[in-house]
């Protein structure tokens, strides 16, 4: 038996390392491929107001190519606080019942047409990307003649969308640093708004950091309820604690004697 269970423990041991390896590969190649340091979103799930603004902005400036197929309205309604009717008329532009999920009216015809391929769905990107992605992306887009819709990002390069924003944000422009001598390009350096938006940079890094609140949310609404119940049952093990005490006291008072 210790033979044969001996090459196996190895064998075991060498498969889990290899999975580590390859885990921590994969975490350093999306990092080096997400353009280097992320921002820090600072999301509040807890901030009813932020979430409603992030439900806001979103369904003004995004929904009509990305849908949140994974999120209903009426479930929408009822973890932000909002009526069935402030939904129907402010945040429903498809035309879609209350009780129907969020899609968009984009076609595929049109989206080939215009961005070569269908916006993805964006109901899990805060679980597969995080929120601080979320959040740097939508903070780094800058003018680029030479993209076909004519934005890049600083953090996801060469991204087939245009900025969504940028009535609010302005228009930012890349600060280049020198050619590299390897590959011709010049990396960006840093981004500088040169026209302003509707918001200054406080502002408008508020209304991403609503924005990013809204799809984390959207990622996992029973987290709302999850947080809220999760005060209510460190209560209970608190009491439940507190009466095991008690009662073990109770019990062993009555041993010694």
């Amino acid at each position: 038996m210790t033979n044969h269970s001996q090459p196996l423990r190895k064998t075991r041991i060498v498969k889990k390392l290899a999975t580590f390896v390859a885990g921590l590969l994969v975490s350093v190649t999306a990092y080096a491929s997400g353009g280097g340091d992320l921002l820090q979103s600072g999301t509040d799930l807890s901030d009813r107001a932020s979430l409603q603004r992030g439900a806001q902005l979103y369904m003004n400036y995004c929904s009509g190519c990305h849908s949140l197929k994974y999120l209903r309205y009426s479930r929408m309604a009822e973890d932000l606080g909002l009526t069935e009717d402030e939904v129907m008329n402010n945040l429903n532009f498809t035309g879609a019942k209350f009780g129907e999920q969020i899609q968009v009216n984009l076609t595929a015809e049109h989206a080939n047409q215009w961005f070569g391929k269908m916006p993805p769905d964006l109901s899990l990107i805060t679980r597969v990307r995080g929120s601080d992605w979320v959040y740097t992306y939508l903070n780094q887009f800058y003018l680029d003649e030479s993209r076909p819709l004519g934005w890049n990002n600083k953090l996801f390069p060469n991204a087939s969308m245009p900025n969504p924003l940028w009535e609010l944000q302005g228009l930012q422009h890349a600060e280049y640093g020198e050619k590299d001598k390897a590959t011709g390009e010049r990396p960006v350096h840093g981004l500088k708004i040169e026209q302003a938006g509707k918001l200054d940079e406080a502002g408008f890094r508020t209304a991403t950091r609503d924005i990013t609140a809204f799809l984390e949310y959207a990622g996992e609404p029973a987290a709302l309820k999850r947080q809220s119940l999760g005060v209510w049952v460190i209560l209970f093990l608190a009491l439940f604690t507190f009466l095991a005490y008690l009662l073990k006291t109770e019990y062993w008072r009555d041993v010694e004697h």
